[in-house]
């Protein structure tokens, strides 16, 4: 699992707290009554066999998680021609490159942009 594991809770998120949908999707679960795991993965970084895990949950190609406006992206070559382990090799070496929030609910997974993305979620 990329996320850890609790037998009470089986939500996490993937957050950022200075981006301002990441804090929307937050207070989104919170005020559903949700208590999730925050991971703050620019403190703790998503190794490549958890991002190929979440990957895998999400059920998209990398290049949908990664964050194609920042420096990194450009410096390092990277397209949507890009393979998969290339990206995740990127974000692996720098996690700001992976879009935020990722909101994870028992086996299914969904970036929160639009944020409508993670009330279909939390509806199963």
């Amino acid at each position: 699992m990329t996320h850890k594991e609790s037998s009470e809770n089986n939500l996490t998120i993937y957050h950022n707290p200075r981006c301002s949908k990441s804090c929307e999707t937050l207070n989104l679960l919170e005020s559903q009554g949700e208590t999730p795991i925050v991971v703050e993965y620019l403190r703790d970084p998503l190794n490549e066999v958890q991002l190929q895990e979440l990957l895998s949950l999400l059920g998209v190609p990398a290049h949908e998680i990664v964050r194609s406006g920042e420096k990194e992206y450009q410096e390092l070559g990277l397209s949507k021609d890009s393979i998969d382990s290339e990206i995740v090799a990127a974000i692996a070496r720098y996690p700001n490159l992976m879009q935020r929030p990722i909101v994870v609910k028992d086996s299914k997974a969904a970036i929160g942009r639009p944020i409508e993305k993670i009330r279909a979620l939390l509806q199963g």
